[in-house]
């Protein structure tokens, strides 16, 4: 009985080994999906100043986060000239990509450079799209272009393919590709936000852009992602230093509902309070089975600007509606 139970115990331990050895291995173990259950303190980037946050998620497992660069010290936003990347498996730890275009590499940007303003990054086919605008001339108001830059990476070597032809110049692009593939690209700012389709190659335009009807109180960031079959267009508003649906503060951050990509929209309310900067742009992107919020804040600095990146969870009502961001201090 004595040799029974030892050799039954010698099995057992043996098991046990086997089970720690593949646990420790490379090779995954059955389990449901990845739970975030902390976040890295905001903001989540304070060695250098960033700004509008374009949140995307590659098949690579990770989480990217395309930003503009605040210069210090700073000029209003005359001085922002280049882009960093930032990427993430967990929420917690984050590691800088470092610097992947700057106004120099620009072959039709103004002379005297600045004025690379908010960004986005969209892949088809094995390639990474990167679009930021940037105005062709000293008079940058009216010049603005959405430029193009392409990689087989997703944080590093971008060149620069050319600008968009037949967009108003307008800043803030942002591309959303559908479910079936086609993808629409969208820019605006001063209360113009305009929309529309997109070539396979991802730097033509398909068609006119057209003004996205509905909208409220529009100003810019466009942001548009896709829940339980509905569009969400967000934004950010032209809040200024006063009172505006009982909140006080600078730009809060809206959104509006479509049962198209193009509109027309349906405007849902206010998702997230103004922050302590003059400005606000956000993204919103899913991660691992959890929805979240990114934007701006100047709580390292305490300067308008000299922003830095953040982000937040964000939930959804049972009827589809946006919850309030709560912004994490």
């Amino acid at each position: 009985m004595k040799k029974n139970l030892f050799a039954i115990c010698i099995v057992a331990l043996a098991l046990a080994g086997c089970a720690s050895s593949r646990q420790k291995s490379s090779e995954p173990l059955a389990s449901g999906p990845a739970v975030i259950d902390s976040m890295a303190p905001n903001p989540f980037v304070r060695h250098i100043f960033t700004a509008d946050p374009s949140a995307r998620v590659w098949d690579d497992g990770r989480l990217y986060v395309y930003a503009s660069h605040d210069m210090d010290p700073p000029r209003g936003c005359d001085l922002m000239d280049r882009y960093h990347v930032f990427s993430t498996d967990d929420m917690v730890h984050w590691k800088d990509h470092g610097e992947i275009l700057n106004a120099s590499q620009v072959p039709w940007g103004r002379e005297e450079g600045g004025f690379m303003w908010a960004p986005d990054c969209a892949y088809k086919d094995g390639t990474y799209y990167f679009y930021f605008p940037h105005p062709s001339e000293t008079d940058w108001h009216h010049s603005w272009k959405i430029g193009v830059a392409t990689s087989k990476e997703p944080a590093a070597n971008f060149t620069v393919q050319g600008y968009i032809e037949g967009m108003d110049p307008l800043i803030d692009p942002h591309v959303f590709v559908d479910d079936d593939g086609q993808a629409y690209i969208y820019n605006g700012g001063g209360g113009i936000c305009k929309g529309g389709k997109l070539k396979d190659n991802m730097m033509e335009l398909d068609g006119e852009m057209k003004v996205m009807e509905g909208l409220v109180d529009f100003h810019e960031a466009t942001w548009v992602h896709k829940y339980n079959g509905k569009y969400y267009l967000s934004y950010s508003d032209n809040h200024e230093n006063g009172w505006n649906d009982g909140i006080e503060g600078d730009n809060c951050m809206r959104y509006a509902v479509s049962d198209s990509p193009l509109g027309p929209w349906e405007h849902k309310g206010i998702y997230m309070k103004p922050t302590d900067s003059a400005t606000n742009h956000g993204s919103i992107v899913e991660y691992k089975g959890q929805w979240f919020a990114f934007y701006h804040n100047s709580a390292v600095s305490h300067h308008d600007w000299l922003r830095s990146i953040c982000v937040d969870r964000l939930y959804y009502n049972e009827d589809g509606t946006i919850k309030m961001v709560e912004q994490r201090k």
